[in-house]
Formats: C-alpha cells, sequence, structure tokens
C-alpha cells in the first residue's frame, strides 16, 4: 500500500498537535464575538487567531464561524463543537488550580468576591452562610468595593467575581442582574408625607434629602430624575452609609430615597416606607465578571448558589445597558 504524501501526514499532524490551540482561539471567539478581542485575551495577534481557526475548520471538514459586520456567529456545526470543547477548554484552563485542590485538599481553594457595602451587608449574609456550610474549606474573601474599583479589580484578575448593581456595563464585561429592588421614600412617622396617600414628585421639594455622596449611583439617579422633570429639591445632609441615613432619618434630620435592599423589618417599624417606582428606577444586582476569563470551580458554585445555570455564553457575551 502506497505512503501518503509527507506534506498530508505532516499536516494533520502538526494540525491536531495544535488542536488545543484552535479550540481556545474558537472558544475565546465565540465567547468574546470578535477576532480582535479573542485575540487581546489570548495574547495573540488577530492574523494568528484567524489562522488556528480556519485550520480547525479545514481539519473537521466543516464551517464553524459565520462572520458579519459586528460580531461572529456560530454555524449548527459550531454550535455543536462549542458545547464539546467549552468544558475542555475550561478544564484546561483551570488544570493547575484543579492539581492543587486534588494533590493539597480542599483548602487549597480560594473565592475572592468584589462587593460594594450595601451588597455585602444585605445581600450576601445569606449566600455567604450557605456556601460556608456547603464548602468550607474553601478560603472566601469578600473585597469591600465601590463599582469602579470592582471593576478594576475584575479586569486585573484580582477578583473571581463581583456581585452588585450596575448602570452602564463595559463592553468586556459580563452583567447577569437577578434581584430587582424598587426605590423607596424613607420618613419618621411624625412627618407631614407620612399620612399622605399619593406622594407626588413635587411634595419632597419643601423638605431636605438625606442622600450618599454625590460619587454614588444614588445621588446621580436621583438627582437625574429631578432635573429630567425640572422639580427643585434640596440635600440637606451628604453621608455614606444606608444605616447612617436611616438612622438620620428616625432622627428626624431630614428624608430619603434608597433602594429596598437596604429595608428591613425593623425599619418599617421606625420609619414610613413609601414606593417611588413611579418617579425613580429600579436598582438591580446580580454578578459581574470579565468578558473571557473562564470561572474555577468555587466561582461556579458562588453562582449557582444565586441561580443555577446564571452565566452561559448566551446570557452574557452582548455588551450594552443594565435594565434599569
Amino acid at each position: 500500500m502506497a505512503d501518503r504524501p509527507a506534506d498530508e501526514e505532516g499536516g494533520r499532524f502538526y494540525y491536531k498537535g495544535n488542536r488545543l490551540k484552535q479550540l481556545r482561539a474558537f472558544v475565546y471567539t465565540t465567547r468574546l464575538g470578535t477576532l480582535s478581542r479573542a485575540a487581546e485575551a489570548l495574547f495573540l495577534s488577530q492574523p494568528s487567531v484567524s489562522l488556528q481557526l480556519k485550520a480547525l475548520e479545514r481539519e473537521l471538514g466543516t464551517h464553524l464561524l459565520e462572520r458579519t459586520r459586528r460580531r461572529i456567529t456560530l454555524t449548527d456545526a459550531g454550535e455543536a463543537l462549542y458545547e464539546l470543547a467549552r468544558p475542555l477548554v475550561e478544564g484546561f484552563e483551570n488544570l493547575d488550580r484543579e492539581f492543587q485542590s486534588k494533590t493539597k485538599g480542599a483548602q487549597a481553594g480560594k473565592l475572592t468576591v468584589a462587593a460594594g457595602s450595601s451588597t455585602i451587608q444585605y445581600l450576601l449574609p445569606e449566600l455567604v452562610k450557605t456556601y460556608r456550610e456547603r464548602f468550607p474549606h474553601v478560603h472566601l474573601a469578600l473585597s469591600n468595593v465601590t463599582n469602579r474599583d470592582g471593576l478594576a479589580l475584575l479586569r486585573n484578575d484580582e477578583v473571581d467575581i463581583a456581585v452588585g448593581s450596575m448602570i452602564d456595563v463595559p463592553h468586556d464585561i459580563a452583567w447577569a442582574p437577578v434581584y430587582h429592588y424598587d426605590p423607596m421614600l424613607i420618613m419618621p412617622p411624625d412627618h407631614p408625607l407620612a399620612s399622605k396617600t399619593d406622594i407626588r414628585l413635587e411634595d419632597l421639594s419643601p423638605y431636605g434629602l438625606i442622600l450618599p455622596p454625590k460619587r454614588l449611583t444614588t445621588y446621580r439617579l436621583v438627582d437625574m430624575v429631578f432635573q429630567q422633570r425640572k422639580v427643585p429639591y434640596t440635600v440637606a445632609i451628604e453621608v455614606g452609609g444606608w444605616d447612617v441615613i436611616k438612622q438620620y432619618v428616625a432622627m428626624g434630620l431630614g428624608i430619603s430615597i434608597v433602594t429596598g435592599i437596604c429595608i428591613t423589618e425593623a425599619d418599617r417599624e421606625r420609619l414610613v416606607v413609601k414606593n417611588l417606582r413611579q418617579y425613580f428606577p429600579q436598582r438591580s444586582y446580580g454578578v459581574v465578571m470579565r468578558k473571557g476569563k473562564f470561572l474555577s470551580p468555587e466561582a461556579r458554585a458562588f453562582i449557582d448558589l444565586i441561580r443555577p445555570g446564571l452565566l452561559t455564553h448566551r446570557d452574557y457575551d452582548e455588551s450594552g445597558h443594565s435594565e434599569r
């Protein structure tokens, strides 16, 4: 039987020997949507990624990707390969971590989550409790940071994920909102507005507001709504921390517009709480991560506690704005 040509044998050996590189290029391109983003995430040139994709298609004998002007989409064959390739590539990406976990025990695992003060105080306690009960040997670190600092930590891979609220979502960040809270007007029980049934935005003008610092989202949203409706308002006290704001309101130092996430049953006993959703947008809280980052088993377990199967490539590859 005649031998195969040397170039055919060499070509097949070359491509199969580099199959992992091809699959990584394919998975990253699928997740990030463009060759340029995939190349940046893989620390390769765009032509190199393109060559690897073409070699993979030639080796498998089928088209995997449809190239449009805005982004790259999958063919039916590409969909099938992505389901097979993604766990393989993720497994390779996490090989070192898994090896350390197998050889040194479960205590080698670590999870770092970035979150703001309100998220850590009001949203995460039950999640953290459940996570610790199920994974007692994982070292869990919560970084208390602002939204901007949390994004910087994500981009530098200093944290695995972030949990919190977002308004504008950068193109390189994945955002999956889960919890939604209404805006609430809070005041002491003896306040003139406490007995009023239908509160209009104009009714707030005579009273001083107690708001978080200007650099934070709540202040900017409140200011935006008053400005858009051309309703005057006054900030009596600017102070950080929902608990401090609620305490000052209870003392009769002013009224405030807060996010429902911070309202507890104890608060409703000492404050009058009225929903202002007709004027102010809801705030959504959820999982934030860097696109193209493969999650560790510890991070996946934490996200599954929030909502099983929350982050699939269909859910979070698109950039844009949150629904608030």
